[in-house]
């Protein structure tokens, strides 16, 4: 059964709260600016916390941090519109969510290339999947990933049986052979992997040639400017202590996520990470805009945008400049 636009974000409104669970962290205690920190249990989602936790860099800046783990970022950027949550981190195929106006971008985190459309065994390409079911989970880099190879192809959602789920449900609805493909993302795909060894991925965003696919942290469109400098602060030392430690930062990662670090570095290898001053020079000579403006255009294509806006309505690019210079 496909599921409009609009009833999807009622759904959101519905079960963002149940959705999400929150993880253990003992940089609660200790006092300070508490700030709900929402994030996907992946290594772009949590190394940066995990980092911050570890190197006492939330009590550097007078703040403490409770994370919370969610399977997407669509519901977190909910949480944040229903006051359940401060900050949260999203994949570029929630992007569209800002674009619109619910959210602001207040740091870039990484460039990942983890999203796929995989198929089950036989189906060898994405023109296969005419006519059958796709699972995905919707507003996500897993859509994403489908509209792209789709367009690709020369072929269009109505081209297949859309089927909308979670990506947890992706995962089970795949192995149980509910569904014949899918448009999901590492380090799941390992997973399902595991339970369906002859799995095909017939499309990713590693072979589309000069595309980025930019992840954000984000806050709510009113933000707090004096609490969102630190918080980019905060986000900032922890992406330069990740550039200079990458095998530490899986490991730390790993742990907060209690996963296996093979699994984690695994998962880290589809990620493209940027030291905070690589990152302000490309806020201030536009690139983090043209990356922006680039998927807003694709989101207009999809119909998630009406139009494109400019990337400086929902990235506060000052503000991440600024931050870095204090």
């Amino acid at each position: 059964m496909r599921m409009s636009r609009r009833d999807f974000i009622r759904t959101l409104s519905a079960t963002g709260a149940a959705l999400s669970v929150a993880a253990c962290s003992s940089s609660g205690n200790g006092g300070g600016s508490a700030v709900r920190f929402g994030y996907i249990a992946d290594y772009n989602g949590a190394s940066l916390l995990a980092i911050a936790e570890d190197r006492g860099l939330w009590k550097k800046h007078g703040l403490t941090a409770e994370p919370k783990v969610f399977v997407n970022g669509p519901v977190q950027i909910q949480a944040l519109r229903t006051g359940n949550l401060d900050y949260g981190y999203i994949g570029p195929g929630a992007l569209w969510l800002p674009a619109s106006g619910k959210a602001t971008i207040v740091a870039v985190n990484t460039l990942t290339y983890a999203d796929r459309v995989i198929a089950r065994p036989g189906i060898a390409s994405i023109r296969d999947l005419r006519g059958k079911k796709v699972g995905v989970p919707e507003g996500t880099s897993g859509e994403m990933a489908l509209n792209l190879a789709l367009q690709q192809a020369g072929m269009t959602m109505k081209d297949i049986s859309k089927v909308v789920m979670d990506a947890p449900t992706v995962v089970s609805a795949f192995a149980s052979g509910q569904i014949d493909g899918a448009g999901i993302w590492y380090p799941l795909i390992d997973t399902i992997k595991e339970k369906v060894p002859g799995m095909k991925e017939v499309a990713s965003t590693e072979d589309i040639p000069g595309s980025t696919f930019p992840t954000a942290f984000v806050s709510g469109a009113k933000g707090k400017p004096e609490r969102d400098r630190k918080v980019v602060q905060v986000l900032q030392e922890a992406n330069d202590w990740r550039s200079a430690h990458a095998k530490e930062s899986i490991a730390l990662a790993a742990k907060l996520l209690r996963a296996d670090e093979a699994k984690v570095a695994a998962d880290a290898e589809h990620v493209k990470t940027m030291t905070t001053a690589e990152l302000v020079a490309r806020t201030k000579d536009g690139t983090v805009d043209k990356w922006l403006d680039g998927m807003s255009r694709f989101f207009v294509r999809t119909g998630q945008l009406q139009k494109s806006p400019a990337p400086s309505s929902f990235y506060a690019g000052d503000l991440y400049t600024k931050a870095a210079a204090r």
